[in-house]
């Protein structure tokens, strides 16, 4: 009897493909897969997890899943999706007691692992469970088999699948977040229209995959648009050059499919900026020839602010390629994008709202709907508000924590459904291209009754010659509410830049800043740090690093350093 899989729009789009055109590609091994295999390993898939359940009904039902960057990952998220279940992707490289947490938060009713995870898997079900989940092992597949096997399609009268994403957790305990299949899909179309993928695009996929970036933007939009997906990772830069310039290397041995979709974090960028310096010049010259707009169709930065001096030189490097900056988050998906022209790629901002995305502004002080032509106050300053999203590609709830989604959904005034507030705050008063300034809960610093955005800071900061990373943050005062901080790592420049071959410090960092930011603006306190720690998407947790840098310090400012 042939398998069957629910006539779901990525399941058709599958199945619509040429059957012999590339899905993914391990990109060291060199290991290919059809669509035409992808759409019967998906099916064979969703029959095993069928018998490992021991034939109870997956409708619904959360599923747990470790799987390295691969094939046998996207297979295993497919058949999940074609299961009528909620597919739980899990991070391995998180300790046992985290993923506990996951397993235990989501009531996973099945924990699948790699031949790569067993023993993290092992480790997760060993204690700690307030139940215990079906283990099963998710079967490695080595090449593209040909079979003429048929796949069929039938309805699907409930639909209860979709996936859960677990929020990064920078402010509270991670919450679940559960996205619908018919959300995934939407989402995964309104990207393909408006950055518009093809089966002539080849996607180098770099990113973890327990994230919205690397499952929807990198997975389920090229699947959708037939395109091919190549995966590397861990992220290691010289292999990530070697792979770019490999088709534009003279004499080579192997000739490879030129990349044409790069959508990263922008420290990959920054490692890569750094990495080049050091190549052999061959090596440079065609892996700047890579990066050129005839060759990498659409180089895309998210996740994270990209300071413009990571645009400046990436755009250098690649004869003027712009990086196209864009917006999302765990629970919209993405939702603001800059557009495919790079006349509409403005330095600072992230766009317009997407194709299916309402967005509007709401004051933070006042809690007003800013309308057109309201996007100056009465002092000519730019009003701020937070952003707040509407439409299909917004997600369904926090799982099993009611409060949470009631706190985070405002009813629209014009009855058409809820808004969800996102809690980041931004302006759009240059053409309503939005610019974010950054979360009010850590982004938002009110200081003598002035708002500083603490992103703004930290662009100024980042064009300066000695700083390498910087996080701007808010400190309790008794005198202002909070002041501004800085935390920074310095450049080799930045080492002796200070007077009489000093580091740099604070005067120093005063004097660079006083002609580009307010007064108000400018930290009144600098730590200078070796590193600084980041989430496997390049995101800082500032209260973390405050309670880490700061802890203990007197409320009073020490005084301000003289001009």
């Amino acid at each position: 009897m042939a398998s069957t899989l629910p006539r779901l729009p990525v399941f058709q789009a599958i199945a619509g493909h040429d059957p012999q055109s590339t899905a993914v590609v391990h990109s060291l091994s060199g290991r290919h897969f059809s669509y035409g295999q992808l759409l019967r390993d998906v099916a064979r898939a969703k029959d095993q997890l069928r018998h490992d359940a021991n034939g109870r009904s997956l409708d619904g039902e959360r599923i747990a899943f470790l799987v390295e960057n691969s094939y046998d990952y996207v297979v295993t998220l497919l058949s999940i999706l074609a299961s009528n279940a909620i597919a739980v992707p899990m991070s391995p490289a998180f300790p046992a007691h985290e993923l506990q947490y996951i397993v235990n938060q989501s009531a996973a009713f099945m924990l699948l692992a790699s031949d790569k995870y067993q023993e993290k898997a092992q480790e997760i079900l060993k204690e700690g469970l307030e139940h215990e989940p079906i283990s099963a092992k998710v079967e490695k597949r080595l090449h593209s088999a040909t079979s003429s096997e048929s796949v069929g399609f039938g309805e699907l009268p409930d639909e209860k699948g979709g996936m859960m994403l677990y929020t990064s957790g920078t402010t509270n305990r991670p919450k679940g977040v559960l996205i619908p299949i018919s959300t995934l899909t939407a989402q995964s179309q309104s990207l393909n229209k408006a950055w518009e993928y093809s089966p002539q695009d080849r996607l180098l996929h770099l990113l973890p995959l327990h994230h919205i970036h690397g499952t929807v933007n990198a997975i389920l939009t090229p699947l959708l648009a037939g395109s091919s997906i190549e995966f590397m990772f861990p992220f290691n830069a010289n292999h990530v050059w070697e792979r770019l310039a490999a088709p534009f290397l003279p004499n080579t041995k192997k000739p490879s499919e030129k990349i044409t979709f790069l959508t990263v974090v922008p420290t990959i960028y920054n490692r890569l900026l750094h990495t080049h310096k050091s190549l052999s010049p061959e090596l440079q010259e065609a892996a700047a020839k890579s990066t050129r707009p005839e060759n990498l169709r659409l180089n895309i930065s998210g996740s994270a602010a990209l300071p413009t001096p990571t645009k400046a030189a990436w755009s250098g490097l690649s004869g003027g390629n712009v990086l196209l900056e864009r917006y999302g988050m765990t629970e919209v998906g993405m939702a603001l994008s800059c557009g495919l022209d790079f006349a509409d790629r403005v330095d600072g901002s992230v766009g317009w709202p997407l194709p299916f995305v309402e967005a509007r502004l709401v004051d933070t002080d006042t809690n007003e709907l800013i309308k057109d032509g309201e996007e100056i106050d009465q002092h000519g300053r730019e009003r701020q508000g937070e952003v707040q999203l509407r439409g299909p590609t917004i997600f369904k709830e926090y799982w099993r924590n009611p409060e949470a989604t009631a706190k985070e959904f405002v009813e629209g005034e014009d009855g058409k459904g809820k808004w969800f507030k996102t809690g980041d705050v931004a302006d759009w008063c240059r053409g309503k291209m939005y610019f974010i300034q950054g979360r009010k809960s850590a982004d938002i610093i009110k200081t003598g009754g002035e708002k500083v955005s603490a992103l703004e800071v930290e662009r100024e900061m980042l064009s300066l010659p000695e700083v390498s990373e910087c996080a701007v943050v808010a400190l309790d005062s008794e005198q202002w509410g909070q002041r501004v901080a800085a935390v920074v790592v310095l450049t080799e420049q930045g080492q002796t830049a200070g007077r009489g071959g000093k580091p740099w410090g604070p005067m120093d960092m005063r004097r660079a800043l006083r002609d580009v930011l307010a007064n108000y603006k400018i930290p009144t306190e600098l730590k200078i740090v070796d590193g600084i720690p980041r989430n496997a998407m390049g995101k800082i947790n500032k209260k973390a690093l405050v309670q880490a840098l700061f802890a203990g310090r007197p409320k009073t400012p020490p005084p301000a350093p003289k001009n």
